[in-house]
C-alpha cells in the first residue's frame, strides 16, 4: 500500500503548466482513483470530468491495464529498440495499424504528445529531404493551437504565453488564422456551419513564401487546450485539398480527439480526412504509462527504405521508444476499448451529452457552449482586467464541490471518460450550474 499521508513540504517540486505559488498555498492534491472518481488525501469523492488530463479514456485504476503492467515489468523490464528490440512494439504498431483508415499503417513511438508532434515534424522536413526537395522547410501551424512544449510544438504551437519566454524558435514557420468566432458560431452543436473559408488563408500562405518551400501542415481536428474549438464543416476537407495542390503533408495533432473522443476511434475517421502524419498519445495507454506515437502513411515509410539496407534510415528516436511497459499497457488499454464498445458508447452518448452541456445556456456568464463527441467548452464572459479568473474560481468551487474540470483562460473544458453514464452527465451538469450561479 502506498502511503497517501500529506508530504512534509510542497517546495522541491516545480509543478508544470501551474501557479505554483497560489496551488501551494491550497493544494488539491489527490490520494487515489477508480473508474469515474479520483478521492484526495483528505477522503473525498471527486467526479473526474476531464478524464484526468484529456486521457483516462477507459476510467481509472483499470484491473487489467494494472495487472498487464505488474506482469510486464516482472518478465521484461526494459529492452532497447536502437538496433535490437522485443515484441511488444512491433505487436503493438501492428494492432494499432489496423485501427486506422487507409493506408496510415506504419508507427513510430514516442513517449508522449510532446514527442509525437516533434517526430511528426522531422519525419516531415526529412521526407522532403529524402526525395530532393529539400527546399520544403516552412512549418505552418495554427493560431490557438497546441502541440506540446518541445521546441517544434511550440514554434507550431498558437498560444502566446506557450511561446513568449522562449525567443525566436524554430525559423521558418507561419500560422494559420484560428476558426473561433463568437459573433458567427456561438452555442452552435457539433460543428458550426460559419467558418470554412478559413483554411483558404493557405493560399496566401503558399503564395507569399512559394509552395516549393513548405514542408508541412499541422492542426488539431479539435483544438483542445485551447478551450475546444470545433472544425466547422468543410474546413479540413478544404485543407486537405490545398495541401494536395501544393504537395505539402497534412499532420493531424490526434493526442486529444484520439481513442474514442468523437465517437470513433480517431478524428480521420469521424471527419473522413485523410492526412500524411497522426500524432497520438493520451489514450494509448489510458495514461498509465507515458506513450506517444506517430502514424504515418506507407508512402512516407517506403520513401526512407532506399540505399543500402545496413544504413540507418532516419537519424531520430528515444530511449524509451516502445517501452516494454507502455506496449503492455496499450495492449491491455485496447483490450478494454474493443471488449467494452467504449467508442461506440461514446457515440450513443453523444446526443444526451450535447443536450446536457447546452442546457447551461442562459447561466450567468456563460456566453458559448460548443461540443463535439464526448467533449465540451463552456466559455465565461472575462471579469474586466482580469483574464482567466472567473474560470479559475469556477475550477476551485467545483472541486471543492466533487467535481474535477479543467480551464482554458475562461474557458471550461469537460472531457470525461468514456465509461461514463448519464448520472454522471446530469452531476456534472448539476455542479456547474450550481457554481455559475455562485460566481462573481
Amino acid at each position: 500500500m502506498l502511503d497517501i499521508s500529506l508530504p512534509e513540504s510542497l517546495d522541491a517540486f516545480w509543478m508544470p503548466f501551474t501557479a505554483n505559488r497560489q496551488f501551494k498555498a491550497n493544494p488539491r492534491l489527490m490520494a487515489s482513483a477508480k473508474d469515474m472518481h479520483y478521492t484526495t488525501v483528505d477522503g473525498r469523492q471527486v467526479l473526474d470530468g476531464t478524464a484526468g488530463l484529456w486521457c483516462v479514456n477507459a476510467g481509472h485504476c483499470r484491473d487489467r491495464i494494472v495487472e498487464a503492467i505488474h506482469q510486464q515489468a516482472a518478465t521484461l523490464d526494459f529492452s532497447p529498440t536502437f538496433q535490437m528490440g522485443h515484441p511488444g512494439p512491433f505487436a503493438l504498431a501492428d494492432r494499432l495499424a489496423k485501427m486506422l483508415p487507409g493506408d496510415l499503417d506504419h508507427v513510430f513511438f514516442a513517449n508522449s504528445g510532446s514527442e509525437a508532434v516533434d517526430t511528426a515534424l522531422k519525419i516531415a522536413l526529412a521526407y522532403h529531404r529524402v526525395r530532393g526537395e529539400a527546399s520544403r522547410t516552412r512549418l505552418i501551424g495554427r493560431e490557438r493551437g497546441y502541440h506540446g512544449v518541445g521546441f517544434g510544438g511550440v514554434s507550431v504551437g498558437g498560444i502566446a504565453p506557450n511561446r513568449k519566454f522562449f525567443g525566436s524558435l524554430l525559423p521558418g514557420v507561419d500560422h494559420l488564422p484560428h476558426t473561433h468566432h463568437l459573433e458567427q458560431n456561438a452555442f452552435s452543436k457539433g460543428q458550426p456551419t460559419w467558418g470554412a473559408h478559413l483554411a483558404d488563408e493557405l493560399e496566401r500562405i503558399v503564395t507569399l513564401h512559394d509552395p516549393s518551400t513548405i514542408a508541412a501542415v499541422i492542426v488539431e481536428p479539435v483544438a483542445g487546450s485551447t478551450g475546444v474549438l470545433i472544425p466547422p464543416v468543410g474546413y479540413l476537407e478544404k485543407l486537405r485539398a490545398i495541401c494536395d495542390k501544393y504537395g505539402i503533408l497534412l499532420i493531424f495533432d490526434e493526442v486529444i480527439t484520439g481513442f474514442g473522443r468523437l465517437g470513433k476511434s480517431f478524428a480521420v475517421e469521424y471527419f473522413g480526412v485523410m492526412p500524411d502524419l497522426v500524432c497520438v498519445a493520451k489514450g494509448i495507454t489510458n495514461a498509465s504509462v507515458p506513450m506517444g506515437a506517430v502514424f504515418a502513411r506507407s508512402y512516407l515509410y517506403d520513401a526512407f527504405m532506399q540505399g543500402q539496407e545496413n544504413a540507418i534510415e532516419l537519424f531520430h528516436g528515444y530511449t524509451y521508444s516502445g517501452h516494454p511497459l507502455a506496449c503492455a499497457a496499450a495492449m491491455a488499454t485496447l483490450d478494454i476499448y474493443e471488449e467494452e464498445q467504449l467508442f461506440d458508447r461514446a457515440a450513443q452518448l453523444a446526443p444526451y451529452w450535447e443536450e446536457a452541456v447546452h442546457s447551461l445556456k442562459g447561466l450567468p456568464h456563460v456566453i458559448d457552449v460548443r461540443n463535439l463527441g464526448l467533449v465540451a467548452g463552456i466559455e465565461l464572459a472575462t471579469i474586466p482586467g482580469q483574464p482567466g479568473v472567473r474560470a479559475y474560481n469556477a475550477l476551485v468551487r467545483c472541486f471543492e464541490q466533487g467535481l474535477l474540470i479543467r480551464t482554458a483562460g475562461d474557458i471550461i473544458a469537460l472531457s470525461p471518460p468514456l465509461i461514463l453514464e448519464k448520472h454522471h452527465i446530469d452531476q456534472m451538469v448539476e455542479h456547474l450550474n450550481r457554481v455559475l450561479k455562485q460566481l462573481d
